[in-house]
């Protein structure tokens, strides 16, 4: 409005220094003040507009969990340039690896041991760039209550293979890139009908059948089955169901 008031002033000068008649007298103030709207307008939307340095998405801080890790595939997927940007490890992670590293169980201590040396991987890499921040959630004692509360003072998405983790993030409004959720729509597509070549390894739940694995860790129920554990043989796919493991499917011996 200060815009428009100095124009119609000095729109007003400019008509009486000129001598004008009273309508062009107006019709220069009019043009005068309406400029001047425009030009006030121009400016607040230049205000208006965010800064669009990029993607929001694809600069988004991640932060990673223990979990993600110590699973050892998410250096892999950052190395193959799928993923790329500013990983953040909470100083609080490192300390639940050295726990893991310290202990008496030799389980978890391999654990503890892997999830250091895929952690110096990535620091390797030069798609990733891996920052330690000592940001500490005093009021949450519980790791995964720290990492979703981080997640959300940063304004970022947060890396785990926790599927507990993964449900509490989505329901506190978290973005969750669960490494699972990406291997499993990796997984090429298996339709009915489809031959598949399994070892059967053990007996499956309801009588007759038999369980074995494809490569990828997939489970294969098959139907009269548990007469030839320890077998390799061809079986056809009948179904499969998703699960929170991910797919599992059904299938039954191919007969010659």
């Amino acid at each position: 409005m200060l815009v428009l008031a100095s124009a119609g002033v000095v729109g007003l000068a400019l008509a009486l220094a000129f001598r004008l008649s009273l309508p062009l007298l107006v019709l220069a103030g009019v043009a005068a003040g309406g400029g001047a709207l425009a030009l006030e307008a121009l400016v607040a939307l230049r205000h208006a507009e965010p800064e669009t340095g990029g993607d929001a998405a694809a600069v988004r801080v991640k932060l990673v969990d223990t979990s993600a890790i110590i699973d050892g595939r998410l250096a892999d997927i950052a190395a193959s340039g799928f993923l790329e940007g500013r990983l953040v490890v909470p100083r609080f992670v490192l300390r639940e690896l050295q726990r893991l590293a310290d202990g008496g169980d030799a389980q978890k201590r391999a654990r503890g041991k892997r999830g250091f040396e895929v952690l110096q991987r990535l620091q390797g890499l030069e798609t990733v760039t891996v920052e330690i921040v000592d940001d500490d959630v005093a009021e949450s004692r519980e790791v995964d209550l720290k990492l979703i509360e981080l997640a959300r003072r940063r304004h970022g998405a947060l890396i785990t293979t926790d599927y507990n983790l993964n449900r509490f993030g989505d329901i506190s409004g978290i973005m969750v890139l669960n490494v699972n959720d990406l291997a499993n729509a990796m997984k090429p597509a298996v339709l009915p009908g489809a031959v598949l070549r399994v070892q059967v390894l053990r007996e499956g739940k309801e009588p007759g059948q038999g369980v074995g694995f494809l490569e990828d860790g997939t489970m294969v129920v098959v139907d009269q089955g548990r007469t030839r554990i320890g077998e390799t043989f061809d079986v056809v796919v009948t179904s499969a169901i998703q699960t929170a493991a991910g797919k599992m499917f059904f299938a039954k011996p191919v007969h010659g």
